[in-house]
């Protein structure tokens, strides 16, 4: 029987350098019911390493997606979450693991959940690329979770929150923006605002980028919204009709 909630949800491990961590990553999906796993430019798999640390979830590593990038992962994402332990330079929203589950729940189409590298998880770049960021409560003088373990703990608050006998979960009705679809908005939105002379070239305009990603993935537009935004930036760049 299919589950609302965890068959619209994708694990994505980005260049995870130990395929151990792989195989542990299964294991604790598995035992979850999670099932989507997507592995971003991993290092070492397959291999015995990560079917051994599997235990008996060789179908999840079976069945796992690997992409070359990161865009390739997140298609057809309608909203994605990033772990993080690290504070970042700009902040992002940011929701616990309930909260993030919640926030998938209502969410119609799928969700993407984002776990960095071993030693320094998501860069800014692909942060940026989230809706919100999820922070796991932990001893702030030992914060460190190995990746299976964060993966763990965001599949028990998944399968905790499966609505009860009778009961169904009501996801929005509008599908949000796709993963490719924002990122398309966002070049989109760079390039007129440098052709009307808003942005110009340097560190400014990397950082007021950076702060319009978080303000549009912060309202979360849908398909529609994102076709209004851009019809209006494709009016602005029409060269204006000269009597």
């Amino acid at each position: 029987m299919l589950d609302p909630l965890l068959d619209k949800v994708r694990i994505v491990l980005v260049n995870t350098t130990h395929p151990g961590n792989i195989g542990a990553t299964a294991r604790a999906m598995k035992t979850m019911g999670l099932t989507r796993l997507h592995l971003v430019s991993p290092q070492g798999f397959p291999s015995a390493e990560a079917t051994a640390r599997a235990a008996g979830a060789d179908d999840i590593l079976a069945r796992a997606i690997v992409c070359d990038d990161l865009d390739e992962a997140l298609t057809g994402a309608r909203l994605i979450l990033g772990t993080s332990a690290r504070a970042r330079s700009i902040s992002w929203p940011e929701l616990d693991p309930r909260q993030a589950v919640a926030e998938a729940a209502t969410t119609a189409g799928d969700v993407a959940i984002l776990f960095g590298r071993e030693r320094y998880g998501l860069t800014n770049k692909e942060l940026q690329r989230c809706h919100y960021l999820v922070n796991i409560p932990s001893n702030p003088e030992f914060h460190s979770l190995n990746i299976a373990s964060a993966v763990q703990v965001l599949a028990y608050e998944m399968r905790m929150s499966r609505p009860a006998a009778g009961e169904t979960e009501k996801p929005r009705e509008d599908l949000l923006a796709s993963a490719e679809d924002m990122e398309s908005f966002y070049e989109h939105l760079e390039d007129t605002l440098f052709q009307t002379g808003f942005l110009k070239t340097g560190q400014p305009r990397v950082t007021m980028m950076k702060r319009l990603r978080r303000l549009f993935n912060r309202a979360k537009p849908d398909t529609t919204e994102i076709n209004i935004l851009r019809g209006i930036l494709s009016t602005i760049q029409k060269p204006k009709n000269r009597g």
